[in-house]
């Protein structure tokens, strides 16, 4: 440790723990460069001591750093409904300042920070389609290492730690990841704004399939996005994907005609059907295709549109 910092007191409490006071100790130690002593308790006399008191202590006070929210009247909710547990507080208070961008924090909140608050206070924000099927979240990953019923948890201080430095690795993965999609959004929506004909959108750029989705489907235009498809940093070909009605469904606002879909390169029956010489390949399920170049994938979209 550098004899010009000192390590900040984090305390919460002992005994089981739960994504949201592993995530906020692992915001607090990005905060604090790594310089950090947990300390695990429910000892009154010790929260004295912390420089962070959270989850444990009954008291929300942001100017004293203590961030508990299971006192009567709980320790505020979000304007859609979603009462803030630890680990929103924490990040309520020092996400824009760990992130060094206030959309970066805001895409971080959405994406992880409300989902555990949610789930921390008994909330459910999604309903499963399948009985007995749910998605595999990264609440349930973080929490597989907890010690099953058969298993000792003595050692379970130890356990705890050893997961807040899994999170810290995860929390700055998706900090980096959140900084990229902001500027890779803004890239998307200036390609809408250069485009003629809004229903096809071109993207120059071979950017992840759910930022261009979810960017692309707030407006309501656009029916069609074309972009590169690279193999080892090399374009190999254009992708031409149907838009999502919305970035809560997977149906497409207009899938590609029915006589194209399941079609292969080899046959050589897309291209025949399409009047499309480089035209490869259409998902069975219509909602991609692919071109040899830029030029036939945007033609398949503009035939598309017309049937």
């Amino acid at each position: 440790m550098s004899i010009f910092k000192k390590n900040k007191i984090c305390i919460t409490h002992n005994g089981a723990f739960h994504p949201d006071d592993l995530f906020a100790t692992a915001t607090l130690s990005i905060l604090n460069d790594g310089y950090i002593k947990i300390i695990r308790t429910r000892d009154p006399q010790i929260f004295l001591k912390g420089d962070y008191v959270y989850d444990v202590g009954g008291v929300y006070d942001e100017v004293k750093n203590r961030f508990d929210h299971h006192q009567r009247g709980g320790a505020g909710i979000r304007e859609n409904g979603i009462p803030y547990s630890s680990f929103g507080l924490v990040w309520k208070k020092y996400g824009e300042h760990i992130c060094r961008d206030k959309e970066v924090a805001e895409y971080i909140d959405r994406k992880i920070v409300q989902p555990i608050d949610a789930k921390d206070n008994g909330m459910d924000i999604s309903t499963p389609k399948f009985k007995n099927i749910e998605d595999y979240s990264v609440q349930d990953i973080v929490m597989s290492s907890y010690p099953t019923w058969k298993e000792d948890n003595t050692n379970i201080d130890k356990v705890f730690k050893e997961q807040v430095k899994k999170i810290i690795s995860l929390l700055e993965r998706e900090i980096k990841i959140a900084r990229d999609d902001v500027v890779g959004k803004k890239i998307i929506l200036d390609a809408y704004k250069k485009s003629e004909d809004k229903k096809i959108i071109i993207v120059e750029k071979n950017f992840p399939r759910y930022l261009m989705q979810n960017t692309l489907c707030d407006l309501e235009e656009p029916l069609y996005f074309v972009y590169p498809s690279l193999r080892g940093g090399k374009v190999m070909g254009w992708k031409t994907e149907a838009l999502r009605k919305n970035s809560e469904t997977m149906e497409s606002r207009k899938l590609f005609p029915e006589s194209w879909r399941g079609l292969m390169q080899e046959s050589g029956e897309l291209a025949e059907i399409t009047g499309v010489s480089d035209a490869q390949f259409c998902h069975r399920s219509g909602f991609f295709l692919t071109a040899g170049s830029r030029e036939g994938a945007i033609a398949l979209a503009e035939k598309a549109l017309l049937s």
